[in-house]
C-alpha cells in the first residue's frame, strides 16, 4: 500500500508539472528565507550567552532624574560594595575608550594606533569565558601586563612567541611599558565585550601611571569611567541589592551631587533588553530581531498559502480519482494518508531545494548582514526548536488541511460530475491571494520607509561643511624634547601646501564624540537642579570653527592666545544655541553678557555658536561647552577637491618626516558619518531582499492560480472568442477579479504597516514624514508585478485560437 502511495504521489507531481515546480520553487524559497533570518535572530539571542555564570552577572548602572541612563560608573563603587554586601561574590570592571591610544613594539619600529582597546580588571579572564591560546590568566592581575588578540599577536610579532615581549602604550596617561602575558582567541560577534588588546587596570592604582588624571583613580567614588559587573551568590533578588547599593550611595552623600540612582541590569539582557519595554541600555535592538522573526514566518506563510491556495484549486482536477477510490471501498482516513503524503513529499522537495539555496546563498547572507553565520548557529540557542516546530507545525497543518479537501467529495456527485467549485473553498483561496499581498505591500512599503528614512539622514544639512575634509590623527610617541616644536612646525608646514585650503587642531571633530560630558553648570538666572544638566564637551583650537565653517550668531571666536592658555587657568568658552537654552538665557546676547559658574569657576562666554551635528543625526543636537585648547589629538585639513590620493600621500609624507615611528591614520569626515548609518542600511538590504522574496513567492501562486483559471474557462474564453470577443475583454475579463483581490490586499496592509512603521520612525532624532505619495508607490509597484504576472496569462489566453480551445472539449 506504502508503495503504491508513492508511485500516485510522483505520478501526479510529474502529471501536473507547472503547479508542482511553482508549489517546490515558493516553498524552497520560504524556507531558506526563514532560515536565514533564524540565523540572524539565533546570532542576536546567543550573543553573551556563552559565559558560564551569566544568570548570576548584573551590570550597575546609574539612572538620573530625567530616567536617563549611563552604563559606566565610578570605579570605587565595585569593592566597596563588595566588602559591604556578601550576596556580591566578585566584581569584574573594565572601560572602553580611555585607553585608546598607539601602541608601539619594544624591538624595532612597529606601532598601531589602536581604539579597541582596554584597561581591565585582573581576573577578566577567569570571570569571563574568552579563550586563552596561551598564558595564564592570574598573570593580569600584574600591573604593567597586556593580554594581545590572536590576530594582534601577529600583527606586532609575525608568528614569534609574544610571551614576556614588551609593548609600549602611548596615550593620555603618557608613555607606559607593558609586558606581554598571555594572547586570547579573538573576541566574536558572539560577544559584546571586544578587544584587541587589553590592559591591566591595575597599573592605574600606581599615582604615577595617572599622568595628572587623577579622576581614573581606581578607589574614586564621583568620576564615572568604568563598566561594572557583580557577580552574585545563587537566587539572590538583585531588585533587593539595588536597594541596598541605593542606600549606600546615600551614606557617602553623593546621590546629591549627582541627581542620579544605581541600577541593577541582567547580563543575559545587555545585548537584547529583555523586552520592547525594557528601558535599560542595549548594544542591540530587540525590536528590530523581533520584526526581523515576523518578516521570516510572513515569508513562510506565503508559501504555505500558495501551497493550500493551488492544492485545492487543481483539487476538482482529482474529484473522479477520489469518487472512484470511494466506490471501490477506500475511507476517508485512507485518503487522507495517501494525500498527506502527497503533501508531505512536495514539502520534502522544498525542503530540498532549501537546502541547495541555503548553502549556495550563506556567503551571500553573511556579506548583506555583516556579520558571520552559518547553520550551526541555531544549534547555540532554543531558537531553532521554535523554528523547527513552525516549519513541521505547517507543514503539517497545509497537508491536512489539502488532503481533507481532497478526501472530503462525495462518491455519487464526483462520479456523476456534479462537483463544482465549493463557496467556502472559493473565498478561502481569495482570502489567501489577499492575505499574500497584504503581507508583500507590508515590506515594500517598510523598505520604502526605511531607505527614505536613510536618504533624509544622508543628506540632512549637517551645519558644517564636511566635504574633501580630511582629519589626521595627530601624535603620541614623543622621542624627544623637540616634540611641541615639531607640533607646531607641522602645522605651519599645513599652511604652506597649496592643496590645503583651511586646517585646524581640536581634540574633538565632527563624526566623533566629544571630549567627554559633565555637569555642574549654573548661571545666576539657573533654577534648583540645573546643575545636574549634562553638557557635551568640545576641545578645539582658534582655527577650528573657520576650518568646518561653522558660523558665529553673537560674540566672537577664539584667539591664538587664548587657545595657548593653560587647561585651569582658562577662562573662555563657547556655547552652542543649544547649551544657551539648557543654561536658561533667553537669547544668545545675553548668554556672552554673563559669567557662568562651573563648580567652583567662573567662566566668560565669548560667543555662541549655531547649531551643528557633531554626531549623527540618529541622535539629537547636544548642548555644547567648547574649551580652548591647542590639542593635536586631530587635525582637520580642507583638501583642494581631486587628485585626493596624491594629496594624502604627500600629508603621509610630510607627517612621518615630522613625527617618525607615529603611524598615519586619517579619515574622510563625511565617509566617518555615513558609517553611523551601517545599520540602517544592513535592515534596508534585509527589507527589500524580503520583500523581493515575498513578492516573487506571492507572484508564483498568483501565475499558478491565473493558469487553473484559465484552463478552467478554456471552453468559455473559446465561446467568447466566437461571438467576437476581443483579446483586451478576455485581459480584463480574468484580470480583474485577481487585481481586486490586490487592491483590497493594499487596502488592509497600508494603516497596519503605516502605524508600525512610524513607531520605528519614533527612535530618530530627525525623521521623514510618510507622505501620500508613498502609499501610492507601495500600491503601483504591488499592482503592476501582479498585472503583469497575470497579464500574462491572461494575454496568452485571448490569443488562443477558440476552435482549439472547443475542440479540447
Amino acid at each position: 500500500m506504502l508503495k503504491n502511495y508513492i508511485k500516485i504521489a510522483f505520478r501526479n507531481l510529474f502529471r501536473n508539472r507547472v503547479f508542482s515546480l511553482i508549489n517546490i520553487i515558493g516553498l524552497g524559497l520560504g524556507i531558506a528565507a526563514f532560515v536565514f533570518i533564524l540565523e540572524y535572530v539565533s546570532l542576536e539571542k546567543s550573543v553573551n550567552q556563552f559565559h558560564t555564570n551569566i544568570g548570576r552577572m548584573y551590570r550597575l548602572l546609574e539612572e538620573d532624574e530625567n530616567g536617563q541612563f549611563g552604563s559606566q560608573v565610578a570605579p570605587g563603587w565595585a569593592p566597596i560594595a563588595q566588602e559591604r554586601f556578601p550576596e556580591i561574590t566578585d566584581y569584574c570592571r573594565f572601560e572602553e575608550g580611555i585607553a585608546s591610544g598607539i601602541v608601539q613594539k619594544a624591538k624595532g619600529d612597529v606601532s598601531f594606533r589602536e581604539e579597541n582597546i582596554g584597561y581591565v580588571e585582573g581576573n577578566f579572564f577567569s570571570f569571563f569565558n574568552f579563550p586563552l591560546v596561551s598564558g595564564k590568566a592570574e598573570a593580569l592581575k600584574q600591573p604593567n601586563t597586556v593580554f594581545l588578540s590572536a590576530s594582534s599577536a601577529q600583527k606586532y610579532f609575525s608568528g614569534e612567541s609574544p610571551l614576556g615581549q614588551t609593548l609600549t602604550l602611548y596615550n593620555q596617561f603618557g608613555k607606559t611599558p607593558y609586558t606581554v602575558g598571555g594572547v586570547f582567541a579573538d573576541m566574536t560577534d558572539q560577544s559584546d565585550i571586544r578587544y584587541d588588546l587589553v590592559f591591566s587596570l591595575e597599573t592605574l592604582r600606581n599615582p604615577a601611571n595617572l599622568n595628572g588624571n587623577d579622576w581614573a583613580a581606581l578607589d574614586n567614588i564621583e568620576d564615572t569611567y568604568i563598566t561594572t559587573i557583580l557577580l552574585t551568590k545563587d537566587k539572590t533578588d538583585y531588585r533587593q541589592l539595588e536597594k541596598k547599593l541605593e542606600a549606600l550611595r546615600n551614606e557617602q552623600k553623593i546621590v546629591e551631587e549627582t541627581g542620579t540612582d544605581f541600577r541593577l541590569q541582567p547580563v543575559a539582557n545587555l545585548h537584547l533588553a529583555a523586552s520592547t519595554n525594557d528601558p535599560f541600555p542595549t548594544v542591540g535592538n530587540v525590536r528590530y530581531v523581533y520584526i526581523l522573526a515576523g518578516v521570516a514566518l510572513l515569508i513562510l506563510f506565503i508559501a504555505w498559502f500558495n501551497y493550500v491556495n493551488l492544492s485545492t484549486a487543481n483539487a476538482l482536477k482529482r474529484a473522479g480519482e477520489v469518487g472512484v477510490r470511494k466506490a471501490i471501498g477506500a475511507t476517508q482516513s485512507n485518503l487522507i494518508r495517501q494525500f498527506l503524503g502527497e503533501s508531505l513529499l512536495t514539502n520534502f522537495l522544498g525542503f530540498g531545494l532549501a537546502s541547495v539555496l541555503i548553502i549556495s546563498l550563506q556567503p551571500f547572507f553573511q556579506e548583506l548582514i555583516g556579520k558571520e553565520v552559518s547553520l550551526q548557529i541555531l544549534s547555540e540557542t532554543p531558537v531553532w526548536a521554535y523554528g523547527l516546530g513552525m516549519l513541521m507545525a505547517g507543514t503539517l497543518l497545509s497537508g491536512l488541511y489539502t488532503a481533507w479537501v481532497l478526501s472530503n467529495f462525495k462518491p455519487i456527485e464526483t462520479l456523476k460530475g456534479k462537483v463544482g467549485s465549493n463557496a467556502k473553498g472559493i473565498w478561502l483561496r481569495k482570502g489567501l491571494v489577499v492575505g499574500q499581498f497584504a503581507i508583500s505591500t507590508c515590506l515594500i512599503l517598510a523598505t520604502i520607509v526605511i531607505f527614505s528614512q536613510l536618504r533624509y539622514m544622508q543628506n540632512l544639512d549637517l551645519g558644517i561643511k564636511a566635504e574633501q575634509m580630511l582629519v589626521i590623527s595627530g601624535p603620541q610617541i614623543n622621542k624627544d624634547s623637540t616634540f611641541s616644536i615639531r607640533k607646531s612646525a607641522f602645522a605651519n608646514t599645513l599652511a604652506q601646501q597649496s592643496f590645503v585650503q583651511e586646517y585646524g587642531t581640536s581634540g574633538s571633530v565632527p563624526g566623533r564624540y566629544y571630549n567627554f560630558r559633565t555637569a555642574g553648570f549654573t548661571q545666576p538666572g539657573s533654577r534648583p537642579k540645573d546643575e545636574l544638566k549634562s553638557y557635551a564637551f568640545a576641545i578645539i583650537g582658534d582655527r577650528y570653527l573657520k576650518t568646518y565653517g561653522i558660523p558665529l550668531v553673537a560674540g566672537r571666536n577664539f584667539t591664538p592666545e587664548e587657545t595657548a592658555v593653560e587647561w585651569n587657568d582658562n577662562s573662555k568658552v563657547l556655547l552652542n544655541e543649544r547649551a544657551v537654552a539648557e543654561l536658561g538665557f533667553k537669547s544668545p546676547e545675553e548668554a556672552i553678557r554673563t559669567k557662568v559658574k562651573w563648580d567652583e569657576r567662573y567662566l566668560d562666554v565669548i560667543g555662541v555658536v549655531k547649531d551643528y551635528h557633531h554626531t549623527s543625526v540618529q541622535n539629537d543636537i547636544d548642548p555644547v561647552f567648547f574649551y580652548p585648547q591647542n590639542s593635536s589629538s586631530y587635525y582637520s585639513i580642507r583638501l583642494t577637491p581631486e587628485h585626493m590620493s596624491d594629496k594624502v600621500a604627500s600629508l603621509e609624507k610630510l607627517y612621518k618626516s615630522s613625527f617618525p615611528g607615529n603611524p598615519f591614520e586619517y579619515f574622510f569626515v563625511d565617509e566617518n558619518y555615513q558609517k553611523a548609518y551601517v545599520t540602517e542600511r544592513q535592515y534596508g538590504q534585509l527589507f527589500s531582499t524580503a520583500s523581493i522574496l515575498a513578492i516573487f513567492i506571492a507572484c508564483l501562486g498568483l501565475f499558478g492560480l491565473a493558469t487553473f483559471t484559465v484552463e478552467a474557462r478554456t471552453k468559455e474564453i473559446g465561446v467568447r472568442k466566437v461571438l467576437g470577443a476581443s483579446v483586451a475583454s478576455v485581459v480584463v475579463l480574468l484580470s480583474k477579479d485577481f487585481l481586486k483581490l490586490v487592491g483590497i490586499g493594499i487596502l488592509i496592509a497600508a494603516p497596519v504597516a503605516a502605524y508600525f512603521l512610524r513607531q520605528w520612525l519614533q527612535d530618530f532624532a530627525y525623521r521623514i514624514d510618510i507622505e501620500w505619495w508613498v502609499y501610492a508607490a507601495t500600491g503601483l509597484v504591488a499592482v503592476s508585478i501582479a498585472c503583469l504576472t497575470v497579464g500574462y496569462q491572461s494575454v496568452r489566453a485571448g490569443l488562443m485560437n477558440p476552435v482549439d480551445s472547443l475542440r479540447s472539449e
